[in-house]
């Protein structure tokens, strides 16, 4: 198998469909046919079989599926490394980074740092930070860029934090908040179950050590944003990191402290392996996250 089989191995494992396999090849249906035919000739096996109006793949293309995703990473390694023995700062620079992250802080952090790495192609992935951190786990990201405080063994460096806080339409008590609705925001797995984030959780010491009875909550939201036009309407209060509060909102803001007098804050950390700083591109990357502050 080359490169490309290995490929078209994993577009059919991820859609379960020759066409759409086929289209992100930018070849047709049956040239793709054909050369899944030529595979299954060499290894003497079936790698798909029909499943209802689809297909799915054999124990054997299980196998071979996973072989492949082997084979393309320790390719895509060995372009990385040939591309590093220049000592030049060129090739695919791989980072993942939590969605505020994206959309906030990084745009111009890319634009000034390819103006001066012009060599460099940078591939995002942006999403919620658990799946930017299984991203890292996994060696599919060089640079993880999260928010919350992950177990991570190897490199971090802290990049800012930022306070907790509660938020209102009304300047408020805080001892009255166990009597009034709380706006609440949910993080989501993918496929729509809820999680339990580490920001939840500090959330929940702060409330239990001032509080002996539950939040009355109203309102489960999947973003900040919402929770700050439901407390400007009046619905009720919200908790969410200060940085998402401006100016202009107009809301009372009151943040979160211990009673033994400690600022409960959320850090954002930038997340990588040591291994990794072999490559030119990731150290100079790494380099000038830390030459931001």
């Amino acid at each position: 198998m080359n490169e490309k089989d290995c490929m078209m191995l994993q577009y059919i494992s991820e859609e379960q469909n020759i066409t759409k396999a086929a289209e992100r090849l930018y070849i047709t249906q049956p040239a793709l046919t054909y050369r899944l035919r030529q595979i299954e000739k060499e290894f003497g096996v079936p790698v798909i079989i029909k499943n209802g109006k689809g297909i799915k793949l054999t124990q054997e293309g299980e196998y071979l599926v996973t072989y492949s995703q082997k084979v393309l990473s320790d390719l895509r390694k060995a372009k990385e490394y040939v591309i590093n023995m220049r000592n030049e700062a060129e090739g695919h620079l791989r980072i993942g980074v939590s969605s505020y992250y994206g959309l906030y802080k990084l745009p111009l952090i890319l634009k000034s740092f390819i103006s001066t790495y012009p060599k460099v192609q940078i591939n995002v992935d942006s999403g919620w930070s658990h799946e930017i951190y299984e991203l890292l786990l996994h060696e599919d990201i060089h640079v993880g860029i999260v928010k919350g405080d992950y177990q991570w063994y190897d490199q971090k460096y802290l990049i800012n934090e930022e306070s907790i806080c509660v938020i209102s339409e009304e300047e408020i008590n805080l001892d009255i908040l166990p009597k009034i609705p709380r706006i609440n925001f949910k993080v989501s797995k993918p496929g729509g179950s809820n999680r339990y984030s580490s920001l939840s959780q500090t959330i929940d010491d702060w409330w239990y050590e001032r509080f002996n009875e539950s939040p009355q909550i109203t309102m489960q939201v999947d973003s900040y944003e919402t929770c700050k036009e439901m407390v400007k309407n009046g619905l009720g209060y919200a908790i969410i990191p200060r940085s998402f509060v401006n100016p202009s909102d107009e809301l009372y803001t009151i943040d979160l402290i211990r009673k033994n007098g400690q600022a409960i804050k959320r850090n954002t950390w930038m997340l990588y392996r040591e291994l990794s700083l072999q490559f030119t591109i990731v150290e100079r990357f790494v380099n000038y996250i830390k030459s931001l502050k």
